[in-house]
């Protein structure tokens, strides 16, 4: 099988990108780093489908520099090393590129430190979330923030036309203006949306021209379902399971999220709260269990957190379960709320003239 449409048509230069002209324009941040050919360590921060890994490549091109590139969803801490144990004993400078470095924990971030500190590797970051909330400080102080801003329609529609017409990509294609133009239009921005999404409907077509229909039926059914709505469904079916002691069913929901890129902070902290409130004092070992596995996504990450997650979560959907602890907390929360003073002989007696007020007064230790 060959290459996707979308691999095929990334721009060989920095001409050849559409859209962010105010990083590509002339005097802007990239031209101006490509003609100095001094390359600092750089974070490409925005939305998917903006040309953050294309960007990425031809900058290390543009410096004569040897581009390795990790993906932080398969890749740690090891690979990191091994990237910078060869860039200190070769000629040519290093760059590398990290994709999704949000999904590395702080602990994974902080390796990459002291080797771009001392010029060992240039670092490239690419990433869809806020840096300042998911990148430790030091690594984004020592690099260089640059914004992509998502693809206009027009914009997409560019890509797509260029890919009709390049040899590349599909000059065999025939395609109505109407497809064209609703494929541009739904992308939201993503290039490589659209361009998977016109290979899905030239090759559903057959030889035939695309039509609208046939551009509508290729997104919806290729659309990956997990917006806000499902990542809320997703969750709860997740809770409901170990709520039910369904550990097969747990586990299943656990991958579901994990594959759609879901943030394993929020998965880990969803179960610490779990384990008192379902678990409670059925099995007060199973905080301890959860808790551990909230450590393990910080100092582990993906993907092998992975494991110490779906451990937590089998323990917690096995574990006896008890709703006292909430139920508990909630009467006293009730009970508070009608006011009352501390009894004398619960009150502060430590201090000098105490007893004389009657405070400890009856009390036992």
């Amino acid at each position: 099988m060959g290459e996707p449409l979308a691999a095929r048509m990334r721009p060989r230069s920095l001409d050849e990108v559409v859209g962010q002209g105010h990083l590509l324009g002339p005097g802007k941040a990239l031209s101006a780093l490509t003609s100095s050919g001094n390359l600092p360590s750089i974070v490409l921060w925005g939305p998917a489908g903006t040309g953050k890994t294309t960007i990425a490549h031809l900058l290390a091109r543009a410096v004569g520099a040897e581009m390795v590139q990790l993906s932080a969803v398969s890749s740690g801490v090891a690979d990191a090393r091994k990237v910078i144990a060869a860039a200190s004993g070769g000629m040519l400078t290093t760059v590398l590129f990290v994709d999704e470095v949000h999904r590395w924990s702080k602990a994974q971030q902080d390796v990459l430190l002291p080797a771009v500190e001392e010029g060992t590797v240039t670092f490239i970051g690419a990433t869809t979330e806020n840096p300042y909330f998911s990148l430790v400080s030091p690594l984004l102080s020592r690099s260089l923030l640059l914004r992509l801003e998502p693809l206009t329609a027009e914009e997409v529609r560019r890509i797509l036309e260029r890919a009709l017409d390049d040899p590349r990509g599909l000059p065999d294609a025939k395609v109505e203006d109407e497809a064209l133009a609703y494929l541009a239009q739904t992308a939201g921005g993503d290039a490589r949306l659209a361009l998977s999404g016109l290979e899905a409907a030239t090759s559903a077509a057959a030889g035939s021209p695309v039509t609208r229909e046939m551009a509508e039926d290729v997104v919806q059914r290729g659309a990956v379902v997990y917006d806000e709505d499902e990542h809320y469904d997703v969750i709860s079916a997740f809770i409901k399971s170990m709520r039910g002691s369904d550990a097969d069913a747990s586990l299943f929901w656990l991958a579901r999220m994990l594959d759609a890129g879901e943030d394993p902070r929020f998965i880990a902290r969803r179960m610490v709260i779990f384990a008192s409130e379902d678990v409670g004092l059925a099995d007060p070992q199973a905080l301890l269990v959860a808790v551990a596995a909230a450590h393990a996504v910080e100092f582990v990450g993906l993907p092998e957190v992975r494991l110490n997650l779906a451990e937590a979560a089998a323990y917690l959907a096995r574990a006896p379960k008890s709703n006292a602890v909430l139920r508990g907390l909630g009467a006293a929360t009730e009970a508070q709320k009608k006011g009352g003073r501390v009894p004398p002989h619960l009150r502060d007696a430590h201090y000098p003239g105490a007893t004389k007020l009657g405070h400890g007064e009856g009390y036992e230790d």
